[in-house]
């Protein structure tokens, strides 16, 4: 099939614009132009145009902007083909056919509908007669209203195997078979699909009758409570979303789509004032229905039932999702109270609660973490062990590289978090601790004093590491707030490891008059006087010296921890390549970032010491501290991970 601009253009000059966009949109003359609020965003001043004259429409508030075509596309939610057929037949025109196949194929499916569409006619004055007022009374007990039944289509389809058959005799058995609304028996005899149950049109995207769906009144033994129509050359399921004609202009305003388990919720739901839900029908979403809600908002809303297999339904849904992840799209996850489906929520509690959720989704990594997290009890190492498996073999789905590195990297976060939680802080001291009281000799082991002396009397005095003890042997009473930082870095820097081992028995021992009880005679080494520090400097204010030696500590710990993340993401690269790869560029990025604030933190300090002297000596310095604060870590062993 060729779409020549000739034939797009013919087709545009036979369209009066503003009389299609008027069928959904309030139009008010303005000179040779009309205008109105837009369509496809909130405003209160009208900023939307469309002009006959030069065949397009666009907004000066979003910059929306089309012809005819573009609109049915963007604010119908049609598929461009759907779009041309349509303004085709409105416009008396043929659409060229593909060829002597399709054709063929395109003339009986617009047969078909023929029959659908009596079929639902016939429905439709079932349910207001006398064989229907049990299905009525049902639709009334519901809670839908005679408008909402109108909307939607409600029908009734009697008990009589033959009652349709009758009704549409016009049509040959062999159509009624095709539709889906007629079953032939393997002995040949024929009878109606549809008995006994409220009907329901499903529409197309253009909103033609191509299938129906039916729930019994009375619970029956063996006998399914909903019954959908088969696959038929009209109706696909797994590509078919119920409501979509009428949801696709909705979204547009409200800039969301809600996805239900069931064709009822997405009734309640429009007559509780949420026009923009659909559903699947019968099956789990399928890839092709993941794509059709993409191209209507970037995260689809997936609002299933608050029970076990709600939960179940909406994992199957996460599945088929992340093989399709792509930047800016995803899903959010409503996540309904126990017990309750979206009928029973808006019934129950009021469009507001549901409103409340629907304001407040799950993000797809969120539900996926805790999911996987809850699913089994997690006792053991082993069944630890296989929360991480379950997580990365859902990681491997995605196929998107950058995706795939930023939920592997979050979800090993949160899997460390979880199975090697931090050890307990010891308790910061009380105020006044070290204030008051008696002075007392710290009860410091030998190897602690040593192990301080050769840190703070060592030859390396310049450098980051160094001043970090003396500024924490000056200031004991900060040790408990940074402990499960030096912590961390111990692990990283087995040659620190001693020094700050003894730093916290230092935190966990001393109990005087902080400085005074810090010198050689008493077991303790002095810290030296080193004036490109403010928190070895005489006369520092107590809250500068407590933030630059936060900065410092922060410093030191954070490179190694790189080097470990580094070291682990080079190790897993043959089993991950590009996801290490791409792990390994960001690494390297932040340990580039942190060397620079490594060398800035290092020339900022210098400076104050030296500006009255000589500049040569300031540069040195900087980079004598640059230097040493750089290498003052040791690279971590391959396969090391924080």
């Amino acid at each position: 099939m060729t779409i020549t601009p000739q034939w797009k253009d013919e087709l545009r000059a036979r369209i009066t614009l503003s009389s299609v966009i008027q069928r959904t949109t309030k139009l008010t003359k303005a000179g040779r132009e009309w205008k109105a609020c837009c369509p496809f965003h909130s405003e209160n001043t009208p900023s939307f145009t469309v002009s006959d004259d030069k065949g397009f429409y666009h907004c000066f508030g979003c910059g929306a902007h089309g012809d005819v075509i573009s609109w049915m596309i963007e604010q119908r939610g049609l598929a461009f083909m759907d779009a041309i057929k349509e303004l085709a037949a409105e416009a008396g025109m043929e659409v060229p056919a593909p060829d002597p196949v399709a054709a063929q194929r395109a003339e009986q499916r617009a047969t078909l509908i023929d029959v659908t569409s009596a079929a639902q006619d016939w429905f439709v004055q079932q349910l207001s007669g006398e064989n229907g007022r049990a299905a009525l009374d049902y639709l009334k007990g519901r809670g839908f209203t005679s408008a909402t039944c109108r909307e939607f289509g409600f029908g009734y389809a009697p008990e009589d195997k033959q009652a349709l058959a009758r009704a549409l005799s016009r049509f040959e058995d062999e159509m009624l078979v095709d539709t889906g609304m007629r079953i032939r028996s393997d002995d040949g005899a024929m009878y109606d699909r549809f008995r006994g149950r409220v009907m329901l049109p499903i529409h197309d995207a253009r909103g033609r009758v191509i299938a129906f769906g039916g729930r019994i009144l009375d619970k029956r033994e063996g006998v399914a409570k909903y019954l959908n129509s088969p696959d038929t050359p009209l109706f696909d399921k797994g590509r078919t979303l119920y409501n979509l004609h009428r949801a696709a202009p909705s979204s547009r305003q409200s800039g969301r789509v809600i996805v239900v388990e069931g064709y009822m919720d997405v009734v309640a739901l429009a007559q509780a004032g949420f026009p923009d839900a659909v559903a699947p029908l019968g099956t789990a979403l399928t890839e092709t229905q993941l794509e059709m809600l993409w191209r209507m908002v970037e995260r689809p809303l997936l609002c299933f039932d608050g029970d076990a297999a709600g939960q179940k339904a909406a994992m199957r849904a996460i599945a088929r999702a992340l093989p399709l992840l792509k930047p800016s799209r995803t899903l959010g996850i409503v996540r309904l109270p126990a017990g309750l489906d979206p009928d029973d929520l808006v019934r129950q509690k009021g469009a507001q609660a549901m409103e409340a959720l629907l304001a407040e989704p799950a993000s797809l990594l969120d539900t996926l973490w805790e999911y996987e997290r809850d699913a089994h009890s997690l006792d053991s190492p082993e069944a630890k062990a296989g929360l991480k498996a379950r997580l990365m073999e859902h990681v491997d789905r995605i196929a998107d590289t950058d995706i795939r590195a930023l939920y592997r990297r979050e979800l090993l976060d949160r899997f460390s978090a979880f199975a090697y939680p931090p050890r307990p802080q010891r308790a910061a001291p009380q105020a006044g601790r070290w204030q008051g009281g008696p002075a007392r000799t710290p009860a410091l082991s030998p190897e602690a004093r040593k192990a301080l002396r050769a840190v703070i009397e060592g030859g390396a005095r310049s450098s980051l590491m160094a001043a970090v003890m003396a500024g924490f042997v000056r200031h004991p009473q900060w040790i408990a707030g940074h402990v499960e930082a030096l912590s961390r870095l111990a692990r990283h820097d087995p040659k620190a490891a001693p020094a700050i081992e003894s730093l916290i028995e230092l935190s966990e021992t001393l109990d005087s008059h902080g400085r005074n009880a810090i010198s050689l005679p008493q077991g303790i080494p002095a810290p030296p006087v080193d004036n490109r520090y403010a928190f070895l400097r005489e006369g520092t204010t107590p809250d500068e010296a407590r933030e630059e030696l936060a900065e410092a500590v922060a410093l030191l710990v954070e490179r190694p921890a790189l080097e470990a993340a580094l070291a682990a993401t080079i190790a897993r690269f043959d089993s991950d390549p590009e996801g290490s790869f791409a792990e390994q560029v960001r690494l390297r990025e932040q340990l580039t970032t942190v060397d620079e604030r490594l060398k800035a933190f290092g020339r900022r300090k210098a400076a104050p010491a030296v500006r009255e002297r000589d500049p040569a000596a300031a540069a040195a310095g900087s980079d004598e501290t640059a230097l040493a604060a750089g290498n003052s870590t040791d690279p971590p062993a391959t396969g090391a991970r924080e």
